[in-house]
């Protein structure tokens, strides 16, 4: 069973962190293509237009591609976590069906208005679908992320024979960790797409294509991120809060805390966590800075990794590495749109070769720190599926190694194809760019009945 272990959990963390970057993209994509939309009704602008239709085209491939790649998720819940879905499956299983409602009934339901209406419906109307995307990729986060997070904060449960049943669904929802987390993820989304925005019109402005275009998008790519990213590592604050008053074990494995401290906890800025001899090789940290951070005092305690039974502790090495690799790039980007907006005002934000490549080598940083901050949370959960309640060793179908081994080979060649294909696809499409919109044909509506011309076959000609 240790293998099967391994491997489904190798299985499950292969899948989720390939699907995640799709859905994050169309995330903050929809929003920014509402923005667009809006804009465009203001000040009827043709290059807003243009525009429009060219993010609306990548948000079609991303939110297809996310859709495929997430179907495989659920039937893994049958195949790879049988224990987990009997035992937990009275609270996630309405959870995730409530995310499905959002996702198809919702967001397919005004898709297909936002791709193919723009001359069969009024201006007005087409905005209103637009809308009602973005709202439907929220939704479909919140269930998400309230279904993740009441495995890593259950509450609002009672449990007979090993079976989760739902007492309470208002706490089953709205789970103690469930609000910032939320919050943290669409910010995270957002800041995805704002750099991936800010890159490709830096793209642009450096072989001197769709200078305008691409200048609005930089802007509004640099103003939006000098506004959410401190915005985003205050949420991350919050959250380490929450993970300081609930998850204690995940959070001395994110610091590499092994032993209790007299004078406050130190930061520890650079480590090799070593969980054989239970300490920090090479560590190099800043005494109380960590206290001052996690606790806000300048003597704060937080429980060491020794403190719980070796049984009890998660994997340390990943977490600690992958939350330094999320903060780091979070301040970074911080760094790049704070320095975006000096340079704005100085009038060389859109001219300056270093910094345009800047926005083109940070176009991944988004992407690469929520995946970071995903690995963070999971592995940083074990060894629960549901925190202090159900491990995971207990929570995973008995099923022989091979056959999971067999399949994970078969979904890392096909993901990998996938991604291959996707990316090539895209950057095709990159490399047309917001080229002209074709000019809006002629809606009929009721008010405007077919007149003579219109019926008679050749008459207009």
């Amino acid at each position: 069973m240790t293998e099967t272990l391994f491997l489904s959990r190798l299985q499950f963390g292969w899948v989720i962190s390939f699907h995640i970057l799709f859905p994050a993209f169309t995330i903050g994509l929809a929003s920014w293509i509402v923005f667009l939309e809006a804009w465009w009704l203001k000040t009827r602008d043709d290059q807003v237009r243009d525009l429009v239709f060219f993010w609306m085209k990548v948000f079609a491939v991303s939110f297809g591609v996310g859709v495929v790649s997430g179907i495989v998720m659920s039937f893994q819940f049958g195949t790879n976590w049988a224990v987990f879905s009997a035992d937990a499956g009275n609270i996630i299983g309405p959870l995730l069906n409530y995310e499905v409602l959002t996702a198809f009934f919702v967001e397919a339901s005004f898709l297909g208005i936002m791709l193919f209406g723009w001359d069969r419906v009024g201006h007005k109307t087409h905005f209103a679908c637009t809308v009602m995307v973005a709202a439907g990729t929220l939704a479909s986060t919140f269930w998400i992320m309230s279904a993740n997070s009441w495995m890593q904060t259950p509450t609002g449960y009672t449990l007979k024979d090993g079976v989760f049943y739902p007492a309470d669904w208002w706490q089953i929802v709205f789970n103690p960790s469930f609000p910032v987390r939320l919050v943290h993820m669409a910010l995270a989304a957002f800041l995805c797409t704002a750099f991936m925005i800010g890159g490709i019109s830096a793209y642009y402005l450096l072989r001197g294509r769709f200078v305008h275009k691409a200048q609005f998008c930089m802007k509004c790519a640099i103003a939006f991120a000098a506004i959410v990213a401190p915005l985003q590592i205050l949420v991350g604050d919050m959250n380490g809060q929450e993970v300081h008053r609930d998850q204690p074990a995940k959070l001395a494995a994110i610091e590499g805390h092994w032993s209790a401290t007299e004078n406050g906890v130190p930061l520890v800025l650079f480590g090799v966590p070593n969980e054989q001899t239970e300490r920090n090789d090479y560590a190099i940290d800043v005494p109380h800075l960590g206290s001052l951070i996690l606790d806000h005092s300048w003597s704060g305690q937080i429980a060491p990794l020794k403190s719980f039974a070796p049984d009890d502790r998660p994997p340390v090495a990943i977490p600690f590495y992958a939350f330094r690799i999320m903060v780091a790039l979070g301040v970074l980007m911080l760094l790049v749109a704070w320095w975006g907006l000096l340079k704005w005002k100085r009038g060389s934000a859109f001219r300056s070769r270093g910094y345009l490549h800047t926005w083109i080598w940070m176009m991944p940083s988004g992407f690469v720190a929520l995946l970071a901050g995903w690995w963070v949370a999971e592995v940083g959960r074990q060894p629960w599926v549901v925190y202090g309640l159900l491990r995971t060793a207990d929570a995973v179908s008995p099923v022989p190694a091979g056959s999971v081994l067999a399949s994970l080979i078969v979904y890392v060649a096909v993901y990998v194809a996938l991604f291959g294909f996707v990316g090539w696809y895209l950057l095709k499409m990159l490399r047309v760019g917001p080229i002209k919109a074709p000019e809006r044909k002629q809606v009929r509506t009721a008010a405007r009945p077919l007149s003579l011309a219109d019926q008679t076959p050749g008459a207009a000609a």
